[in-house]
């Protein structure tokens, strides 16, 4: 029979340290939360072969005493939970796992001098032992260096990546940190280059544009609303300031960098009817709510949260996403391509030799002519002119003095009988109809199932059983309300079986039982039936678009105006349902650009 034993400290600690230090910007981020919890104003970090070789971090903090940094170094001693109430921690640290951690898995060496004092103390551990310490000379703060990190542990250490990709995950960290705390001075260098520095006592909105992209300052909206103690703060970016990749979307809870699925997921449904399916928005969330509707003791990383209400957490972030975007509703993207500009600025190319049939001579390079279509004639052989401008302009009155009010402008003219033209009192705007008139209609159709009433509902002739679990049953019985309001009746039919009695008018031809097992899937996903509004909001989408003014349909001046009018009224109307802007302006500045007056 095995004896049972009593694992060596010093492999206790490396089994701590395979959940606390991963890689290289696992240390990082311990560090630079120490150094955030010890009041530092000032943080610099450095970084040799992505932090492979050597990881430095220095700030100005409270420092320690040589007691004190001896405690630092044992297992589960920390300064920051000074109670046993765990649920109302307020730094980033507080298990006491990092430095014993790191210490036990490379060389570390921990300088610290306390304020006030003579000199400061420096003690060195490598791989768990102790083998130096004594006095050092430093300024008042600490400094923390790991070298050699998995220099013993081979196994581990060829789990890591190169030295640009470790690089990388550092950098994230830095920046992560950085976002969260405006109020400290950051820099950062790799071997002899300054890759970040950042000023103490920024603005949010200033820290997220440096960190993220200087871009975002003026395609986002800044977000600060409050639902009972719950606060959401930080910068949203434009729909159709998106990216390819979900690398750009910065979450913090009180303060603390997060990857969760919850707040990830509700950004997603923020933006499910601006985006498309493969592009991402660019954002960075400030959550903030009292420590005990948090649970922030799920995993030694921290980067995992756990909410006490995760349905109010998500509801409130939709809504608040959603607010602030409509309040940019008529902004989109402000620049107009580079590349589309860059092709205004060039000399036409020369035309190339018409493309003839063989047979009858016909020049099948030139639109051609449809059943009905009066504007271009057939050519033949002998209509060598060029085809007809699909342009069409209207006779220019004087640019009224209401102008002004009307961001858009007023129309001049129809191209393509696809874009609207139209002059503004500051540039050109251009408009893609259709586009523009899909977000209208979308808009429309989600106001007429606001929450002050009830969606429309289609009766079932036979009521439809769906066979489930029962816990499933108990979950969708208990918002068998809800559903209600948005035009699902369903009732409990036995212990493990639900009856639909109405489906959603707008989702007609749902297949009922696949649509509960998604809802039940949901519920116990996320604690709200949020699916179902997903889906009436694709529903509604897709009838926008099919209901909406087509591409290719001329247009009257007052149909234009009219148009531009309502998108100046209608909200999030910078960008379609997928996510494309809908109107583009070039400045006056441009325009003139473009024939060389500046």
């Amino acid at each position: 029979m095995p004896q049972i034993r009593r694992l060596p400290e010093t492999l206790i600690n490396r089994i701590a340290a395979g959940e606390v230090v991963e890689r290289p910007a696992s240390a990082l981020k311990e560090l630079v939360e120490n150094a955030i919890d010890a009041g530092a104003t000032r943080i610099a970090v450095s970084l040799v072969d992505g932090g492979l070789t050597r990881i430095e971090v220095t700030d100005d903090g409270c420092g320690m005493d040589p007691a004190q940094m001896e405690l630092a170094l044992e297992r589960h001693a920390t300064s920051k939970l000074p109670d046993e109430a765990i649920e109302q921690v307020a730094t980033l640290g507080f298990r006491g796992e990092a430095l014993p951690s790191i210490a036990s898995v490379s060389r570390l060496t921990l300088e610290s001098r306390p304020g006030g004092a003579d000199q400061g103390w420096r003690r060195v551990v490598d791989h768990g032992a102790l083998v130096e310490e004594g006095p050092a000379a430093l300024p008042p703060g600490t400094r923390v260096r790991m070298e050699q990190l998995f220099a013993r542990i081979p196994a581990r250490r060829k789990f890591l990546r190169t030295d640009r990709s470790e690089y990388a995950a550092c950098l994230d960290v830095v920046r992560r940190l950085a976002m969260a705390r405006p109020d400290v001075a950051f820099t950062l260098d790799h071997g002899e280059r300054r890759v970040l520095q950042l000023q103490a006592g920024q603005s949010v909105e200033e820290r997220v544009a440096q960190v993220v992209a200087r871009e975002l300052a003026g395609n986002g909206v800044v977000l600060d609303m409050a639902r009972d103690e719950m606060r959401l703060t930080g910068v949203a970016g434009l729909p159709t300031y998106n990216r390819g990749v979900a690398d750009h979307q910065y979450l913090f809870v009180n303060g603390r960098p997060v990857k969760d699925r919850l707040l990830t997921g509700a950004v997603r449904g923020a933006y499910a009817d601006m985006l498309a399916r493969d592009r991402h928005a660019v954002l960075a969330l400030f959550l903030d709510l009292p420590g005990e509707d948090v649970d922030v003791n799920v995993h030694p990383a921290k980067t995992e949260v756990r909410f006490r209400d995760s349905a109010a957490v998500r509801g409130f972030i939709v809504s608040g996403l959603r607010q602030a975007l409509s309040t940019g509703d008529r902004r989109s993207a402000q620049a107009p391509d580079g590349a589309a500009m860059g092709r205004w600025q060039v000399e036409p190319p020369a035309p190339e030799a018409a493309l003839r049939s063989i047979f009858e001579g016909r020049d099948w390079s030139a639109p051609q002519a449809r059943v009905g279509d009066t504007s271009q004639s057939w050519r033949g052989p002998d209509r060598d002119g060029l085809a007809l401008p699909q342009g069409r302009a209207e006779q220019a009155e004087p640019l009224s003095a209401d102008a002004i009010d009307h961001p858009l402008g007023v129309a001049r003219g129809q191209v393509a009988n696809t874009y609207i033209v139209a002059e503004a009192a500051d540039g050109l705007v251009i408009v893609d109809q259709h586009a523009a008139h899909e977000r209208i209609v979308l808009e429309r159709l989600r106001a007429a199932g606001t929450a002050d009433t009830v969606a429309a509902s289609q009766a079932l002739l036979m009521p439809d059983v769906v066979e489930l679990d029962e816990t499933s049953c108990d979950r969708l019985e208990g918002q068998a309300d809800h559903f209600a309001r948005l035009g699902l009746v369903v009732e409990r039919f036995g212990p493990a079986a639900m009856l639909v009695r109405a489906m959603p008018a707008a989702l007609q031809g749902a297949d009922s039982q696949v649509l509960l097992r998604d809802l039940a899937d949901d519920l116990a996903s996320h604690g709200d039936a949020l699916l179902l509004g997903e889906k009436i909001e694709h529903v509604l989408a897709t009838m926008a678009c099919h209901g909406s003014v087509r591409a290719g349909r001329a247009l009257g001046v007052a149909e234009m105006n009219a148009l531009l009018r309502e998108m100046e009224r209608t909200p999030r109307s910078g960008q379609c349902n997928h996510g494309r802007p809908t109107w583009v302006k070039l400045s006056m500045a441009d325009v003139e650009k473009l024939f060389g007056r500046h």
